[in-house]
């Protein structure tokens, strides 16, 4: 038998599954997968609704969250490892639902949390538009430093965030 969907975690699924398809399919870039992955993530929320806390983060963010923890997942049990190359060019538009107020909030607060040095290379890197090699120059670390830094200062970023879900 069935089990039929509540009211809610229907509202849910018609409002964010096309959102969280497209959010899924930029990052994996293979379509089956993606229905799979954003099938996996509705789960999850229909699982997990009983124990969102609407105090903590806004219904959004919290299904975003599952969604890139999700994705996560995914190359990290398939082992699936790639050279990322240090600009990463963006075609097309980004979504407003995607870079609400409530996450910059959260990564800003995430931020303040980093060593001074790691918070301003990241600020130069991802919000001034330097290289990271410009980047190090002008805090005065080497390029292959800057390099790890940034490595480190992006998990230490998304462990903190992670947190929020």
């Amino acid at each position: 038998m069935k089990e039929q969907l509540s009211e809610q975690q229907e509202t849910l699924y018609l409002e964010y599954h096309d959102k969280v398809f497209r959010l899924i399919m930029g990052k994996v870039n293979n379509e089956a997968v993606a229905q799979d992955l954003t099938s996996d993530v509705f789960v999850k929320v229909c699982a997990k609704l009983d124990t969102f806390d609407g105090n903590k983060a806004s219904v959004s963010t919290w299904i975003y969250r599952i969604a890139q923890n999700t994705v996560i997942d995914y190359y990290r049990t398939r082992k699936v490892y790639a050279e990322v190359p240090e600009e990463i060019p963006y075609e097309g538009e980004i979504d407003d639902d995607l870079l609400n107020d409530e996450m910059l909030t959260e990564l800003a607060e995430a931020l303040k949390q980093l060593p001074e040095r790691d918070r301003d290379l990241i600020i130069l890197h991802y919000y001034r538009g330097m290289t990271l090699k410009e980047a190090a120059e002008r805090i005065g670390m080497s390029y292959s430093n800057a390099k790890l830094v940034h490595n480190k200062s992006l998990v230490t970023l998304q462990r903190l965030l992670s947190k929020e879900e």
